[in-house]
């Protein structure tokens, strides 16, 4: 989104919510939104577990959250009629968000050995599926 953002948390068996936030994203909304408000608590409730990988990082076939960004646009691009306007877009992503399949993510996660052996393997570059 040009003029927002929008970001979640995944974890076997359970997501966050996901946040939509309607303005651009800065540094400081990052810092005091995002990572104060939301990624904080989370840490919390997760304990010693807690595993944070921010998204747009070097290598999606390393960040199980780039795949589900991934799923969540398909899903998007699939809404019919498709979203219009951006209230219609927010509540899209809010639903699609919710109707992803726990287990996909699941599965998404726990394959995440596997992908770190195989980038291994290949000596970091693309893996193949």
């Amino acid at each position: 989104m040009q003029d927002g953002s929008f970001g979640g948390g995944i974890i076997l068996g359970s997501r966050t919510d996901l946040h939509v936030q309607s303005v651009t994203m800065t540094g400081h909304i990052y810092r005091d939104v995002i990572l104060e408000q939301h990624v904080r608590l989370f840490r919390g409730v997760m304990g010693a577990e807690f595993l944070f990988m921010d998204d747009n990082a070097s290598s999606p076939d390393l960040n199980p959250i780039e795949h589900v960004w991934d799923m969540l646009g398909r899903r998007i691009a699939a809404c019919q009629p498709p979203p219009t306007c951006l209230p219609e877009l927010r509540r899209a992503l809010l639903d699609e968000w919710c109707n992803i399949p726990q287990d996909q993510i699941d599965n998404l996660i726990l394959s995440m050995p596997r992908r770190y052996k195989a980038c291994i393997a290949s000596s970091g570059r693309h893996i193949p599926y």
